[in-house]
């Protein structure tokens, strides 16, 4: 009979156990949500609960699986404690990691809800994800290491890697140079606040905003949808555009090409009128004059203002549609055309008079 009781009460009450201590966690942590409402923190903590539970009950197994007095225990007993040892560092990895993650997003959300300035919301944000990204890879290094450590040969194993340290330094700085560059970068532009997530930016002619970084590449997802993936050391050897950069307020352009008869003054009050029916438009800044001017047009350039580069775009094309459309309605004349006329000729009093010697030659 002890036979029977002795494993049941080990394994039984290893697992009542575990899971009491997780309802007792999970009903602190909500009490605690409830009370404080101005942090997250403790509703993020309550994601924890799984992998305290595996902690908990790997460690009690781990110290009472001794005692269940079966045979195939007591016959694999060194085994059966270097895998509840291995399972017990993996669950303590997993645990580190999202009170990590919990405490690194309550923070940002705090910082968030608190902050009216959109700029510095992504800066934090960007900064948050990488270091979160570093340290779950740090986190799983020397859990993946410590679970090395617990093989009997890994000590001699070391001896011979430190040997060949030397020549394996060499090859692997060779191999992973672009590899490190743009970790290096990645840093840079974290802590350097070069890019963010959520900027607008413009690179290799796309354009398009910032939706993801890592420690190696970025994500720039366009408009239509697209994702372009680049390295990050693109972001600090290459020039490229931020429109968010200093604010996320953008000043826009529309150029015209029309016929020098185009009735500015009119064009300019339509503009006004056009603007004040965009919602997208800011009501920050708006003009219309003559830039430029050709042999056969001229260049009227409206300049409109809005409070993105989402809603510039929307402004700009706008402006565009809505102004040619009324030029066509009321002024076809102002549009370009090419004159196909024969050309006229001066006046009778400005036509110079002969030479002698060209009536001479004449004659």
């Amino acid at each position: 009979m002890e036979n029977v009781l002795r494993p049941l009460i080990v394994l039984v009450g290893s697992v009542l156990l575990t899971l009491l201590l997780g309802w007792v966690t999970d009903l602190l942590l909500r009490r605690a949500d409830v009370r404080h409402s101005e942090t997250p923190l403790w509703g993020l903590l309550r994601r924890c609960r799984v992998p305290l539970q595996v902690v908990v009950l790997t460690a009690l197994l781990r110290g009472t699986y001794t005692e269940t007095a079966i045979a195939v225990v007591e016959e694999n007993e060194g085994l059966i404690g270097h895998v509840l040892t291995l399972v017990l560092i993996a669950a303590s990895a997993w645990l580190v990691v999202r009170i990590a993650a919990a405490v690194v997003e309550a923070s940002y959300s705090r910082f968030a809800a608190t902050s009216r300035d959109l700029a510095r919301v992504r800066r934090v944000r960007t900064q948050v994800a990488l270091v979160q990204r570093i340290v779950t890879a740090v986190v799983a290094v020397v859990a993946v290491a410590s679970m090395l450590l617990t093989f009997p040969g890994m000590n001699k194993l070391g001896a011979s890697l430190l040997a060949s340290a030397g020549v394996l330094g060499i090859v692997a700085g060779v191999a992973a140079q672009s590899t490190l560059g743009n970790l290096f970068a990645g840093f840079q532009i974290a802590f350097g606040d070069m890019v963010r997530i959520g900027d607008t930016v413009v690179v290799d002619g796309e354009w398009g905003t910032v939706e993801e970084v890592t420690l190696t590449f970025l994500a720039v997802r366009t408009w239509d949808e697209r994702r372009i993936t680049m390295p990050v050391s693109y972001f600090t050897s290459k020039p490229f555009e931020n429109w968010s950069r200093g604010g996320v307020q953008m000043t826009g352009t529309v150029f015209f090409h029309l016929d020098h008869t185009a009735p500015v003054h009119e064009m300019r009050e339509k503009l006004h009128e056009v603007l004040r029916e965009c919602p997208a438009w800011d009501g920050r800044d708006w003009s219309l004059a003559v830039t430029d001017t050709t042999p056969n047009t001229m260049v009227v350039r409206a300049v409109v203002t809005a409070k993105d580069a989402d809603d510039i775009w929307t402004v700009r094309c706008a402006v565009r549609e809505q102004l040619i459309a009324w030029l066509c309605d009321h002024h076809p004349y102002a549009l370009p055309r090419i004159a196909t006329s024969q050309a006229v000729s001066p006046p009778a009093e400005h036509t110079q008079p002969e030479t002698p010697a060209q009536r001479t030659g004449r004659g």
